[in-house]
């Protein structure tokens, strides 16, 4: 099985998904779909993050009306390793992230009447992302960034996802998406002592699949051209500091568009979903910190339901730290 050409490829949930669930240090992937609280807080110039992570990631797959799957149900692990590196970009703050995913899936469906199983490892479409944060906040270094007090910052940011995946033109479920997705977004964040609203839009753009499969029969499927329509996401978080570098949110998705047409033919497969979570990081000491994550779908018209739940370690190295 593949989650089919009509629902959000897997690497969404588990590439930009999952690890923005994940996150990324400094910034928080990451997914579909990101939950990614504190993507455009300022961090000082010329800091490195190195991030290992864990998500896992349950629940219901829904098909479109002309795939013969029923009942799919669907188990993802996935591991990440990224790496940040805060930049001086003309003056403002800025980052790029390097992320490379790895994913084993295990899942079970009926098709045509008959309950089928599928299991399947390996790396996910990698991800390169660029941020910078327009105003607000300014490139300083480790001792300048000490006096530094967040009001409001508003940031762009820009991410590209090639086609590294697994990829099994023959398969329906697929760790790879065999096509290019780009997405550039903008970002608010405001400040009220520890309190941190924040807020993001961006939209997904693919290219196309040349060589998606989708069955005919029990036995025999065929190749053909998978185009979809952009997917606009919207993200809200209410972040909270305890103090001592422990912070907490309280985050929010909703993502709609994503209808697919294959070989010309137009999908009723429109997505609108929303989903809920938490996020909690602490560290351990000044170099090393711990983050914890959990989200849910709580609407999907077209019926997948996830829940996921993660953890990934931070290692920060730099200059003045």
């Amino acid at each position: 099985m593949r989650f089919s050409p009509v629902r959000m490829p897997l690497s969404r949930l588990v590439g930009w998904g999952a690890l923005a669930a994940i996150g990324l240090a400094s910034s928080s992937v990451a997914l579909a779909t990101d939950i990614e609280p504190r993507a455009y807080s300022n961090i000082p110039v010329g800091v490195n993050f190195l991030l290992a992570g864990y998500a896992f990631t349950k629940g219901n797959v829904a098909f479109a009306p002309s795939v013969p799957i029923k009942n799919g149900k669907m188990e993802i692990n996935s591991t990440v390793l990224a790496y940040v590196r805060s930049l001086d970009v003309w003056g403002a703050s800025g980052k790029v992230d390097i992320i490379v995913p790895e994913v084993w899936v295990s899942g079970q469906a009926d098709f045509l009447g008959q309950p089928r199983r599928r299991e399947t490892s390996g790396f996910a479409d990698p991800v390169f992302r660029f941020y910078v944060n327009l105003y607000g906040a300014p490139a300083l270094s480790v001792k300048e960034f000490a006096a530094y007090k967040q009001d409001t910052i508003i940031g762009a940011s820009l991410a590209v996802s090639p086609p590294g995946g697994r990829y099994q033109s023959d398969k329906i479920v697929n760790i790879g998406t065999n096509r290019w997705s780009i997405k550039p977004e903008i970002g608010l964040s405001k400040a009220w002592g520890p309190l941190i609203a924040e807020f993001a839009a961006g939209v997904f753009v693919f290219t196309d699949n040349d060589d998606q499969f989708v069955p005919v029969s029990a036995s025999q499927g065929v190749g053909v051209r998978l185009e979809q329509s952009p997917i606009y996401a919207l993200q809200g978080h209410l972040i909270y500091s305890f103090g001592k570098g422990i912070w907490g949110a309280v985050d929010a998705n909703y993502y709609t568009g994503g209808r697919a047409t294959i070989d010309g033919r137009l999908s009723d497969n429109l997505q609108q979903n929303w989903r809920v979570g938490g996020t909690l990081s602490f560290p351990i000491n000044r170099q090393n910190s711990i983050k914890l994550f959990g989200n849910t779908v709580v609407h999907s018209r077209t019926g997948g339901f996830f829940d996921t739940v993660g953890i990934t370690w931070q290692y920060r190295w730099g200059e003045g730290l």
